[in-house]
């Protein structure tokens, strides 16, 4: 977890703490929250949030501030958190850092802090709102800025920036993005039980402060709560002059949230179907590639890593809890097209028995088709795959092989 460890490092005086708090983090990251009801990802996000780029003389102190206070809401959450292991991880983790870095119990506490990402000079462009980024860019360079599409959704399927499909196994917390402007995480638990086929539950979308355009915002989403407000309970980027550039909507209560970012040339889509969550984001390519090489697990940038992908192997789908050929006609209903989307769509159901991922192909093309710079490039396919030429058999079941590795247990 290279990309979100990287992002939680302590100040680097504290050197010797840095193992212990990436092995926590990346336990905090891939641990599955057994209760829904416990809200530790909150802490896990206030936390990584005010211990961004800690600079300065006075960091240790921040460091020591940034420990209390995510002590302070662990205990608030003791309640509702008995039992998750994620929860008790990150209480002993706290507790073992405290006292590698000589901080007291009590003391001083810190909100999440804003990190400061620095905007261009606004005597550069003259009147030039320097909170637009189109606008901006334009001036700069004398031309429209280049975009990048990438989404999750699904089991989940991942399409890149780089137009690469994957579908993952991943389980537990996973990044999205993570890059100077963005830090996107989905959390994914098994859509059945003993299966390795996994969904998304919570997201998390922290925009981080930019000069004059934004406060830091915190976006967080779970199955059944699809808010149309950031954390805090404002529907924009704050009370700096640009804080218009960074707005949210409702496009569909409950189901369909769009964010948009103007002072970075950005917008991101949530949805919420049945019981899963999906992600979709057109930015800059100048965003999407303001990242090191410390950030180096994203799934928008790299897809799923090796171990985590689910192969595509050749085969007819046996089994499953809605037939393959039930599936399809469910898929094709939605997406006539049978391109990656709809193979995506015949695995969920089959995988899932939920006649409701045929949503999640369907509204994950639809993001596609309104965020993707190259219509030509709108529809994926995976050549050589699937049962094509068999009687009754669809080459959109490519992915069935996969299913059966997919539904059987982590153990086996």
């Amino acid at each position: 977890m290279g990309g979100a460890a990287g992002s939680m490092r302590p100040p680097p005086h504290t050197a010797d703490a840095g193992g212990f708090l990436f092995r926590t983090l990346f336990l905090l990251l891939l641990c599955r929250h057994v209760a829904s009801h416990c809200r530790i990802l909150r802490c896990n996000s206030q936390y990584v949030a005010s211990t961004f780029n800690l600079r300065g003389p006075n960091q240790s102190v921040a460091y020591c501030n940034a420990l209390r206070s995510y002590s302070r809401c662990t205990r608030r959450m003791a309640r509702t958190c008995r039992g998750d292991l994620a929860y008790h991880s990150a209480v002993h983790g706290i507790e073992d850092l405290m006292v590698q870095n000589g901080c007291s119990r009590e003391g001083p506490s810190s909100p999440p802090r804003p990190p400061q990402v620095p905007a261009p000079n606004p005597q550069a462009f003259g009147s030039l709102d320097v909170c637009d980024y189109e606008k901006r860019f334009a001036a700069k360079h004398g031309r429209p800025p280049r975009y990048q599409h990438c989404a999750a959704f699904g089991d989940p399927h991942v399409r890149t920036f780089h137009d690469e499909f994957h579908t993952c196994r991943v389980e537990g917390s996973w990044p999205l993005l993570d890059n100077d402007y963005l830090f996107a995480q989905a959390t994914s638990y098994p859509v059945a039980e003993g299966s390795n086929a996994t969904a998304a539950s919570k997201l998390t979308i922290i925009f981080k402060g930019m000069k004059e355009c934004i406060d830091q915002k915190v976006y967080q989403a779970e199955i059944g709560h699809l808010p149309a407000a950031f954390a805090d309970g404002s529907v924009n980027g704050g009370e700096r002059p640009g804080g218009g550039s960074l707005s949210i909507r409702e496009r569909l209560p409950g189901q369909h949230v769009e964010i948009r970012a103007a002072y970075i040339g950005t917008t991101i889509a949530v949805r919420q179907v049945g019981k899963q969550l999906s992600f979709s984001i057109r930015a800059a390519e100048e965003v999407a590639r303001s990242f090191t090489e410390e950030q180096d697990l994203q799934l928008c940038v790299g897809g799923c890593p090796p171990s985590q992908r689910l192969s595509r192997s050749e085969g007819c789908c046996q089994g499953g809890t809605i037939p393959a050929e039930k599936a399809h006609l469910l898929c094709k209903e939605r997406l006539p097209v049978e391109d990656l989307y709809f193979q995506s769509c015949v695995f969920d159901v089959v995988a899932s028995g939920d006649a409701n991922f045929t949503w999640a192909a369907h509204g994950a093309l639809e993001d596609a088709r309104a965020f993707h710079p190259d219509a030509k490039k709108l529809h994926l396919f995976q050549s050589g795959a699937g049962c094509a030429g068999r009687a009754g058999r669809s080459s959109s079941l490519f992915l069935c092989t996969t299913l059966v590795v997919a539904v059987l247990p982590s153990h086996v």
